[in-house]
């Protein structure tokens, strides 16, 4: 099993996690990393054809999340947008 820093990855992505929450997703990272690494190899690409075609799901119009509740984490918003910093002149 691998040791995974919650804290840390909350922290990175500005969540507020209890350590419940943290023991239950590490253990949950650890069953995603084992489900991973126990996966077959794949040799060469796969090819995609007609006869090999993917099924796409139709399109569906779902309610989506308040753009408050969105926002609430946010360092910086103005006008109901994210302010990031400038990186390029």
């Amino acid at each position: 099993m691998k040791d995974f820093d919650i804290q840390h990855i909350a922290k990175l992505a500005r969540l507020k996690v209890s350590q419940e929450e943290a023991a239950q997703f590490e253990q949950e990272m650890s069953g995603i990393v084992e489900m991973v690494e126990h996966l077959p190899a794949i040799d060469g690409a796969l090819e995609v054809s007609v006869d090999n075609a993917m099924q796409l799901r139709e399109d569906e119009v779902r309610p989506s999340m308040e753009r408050e509740a969105i926002l609430a984490n946010a360092p910086s918003q103005e006008a109901g947008c994210f302010l990031v910093p400038k990186i390029v002149e």
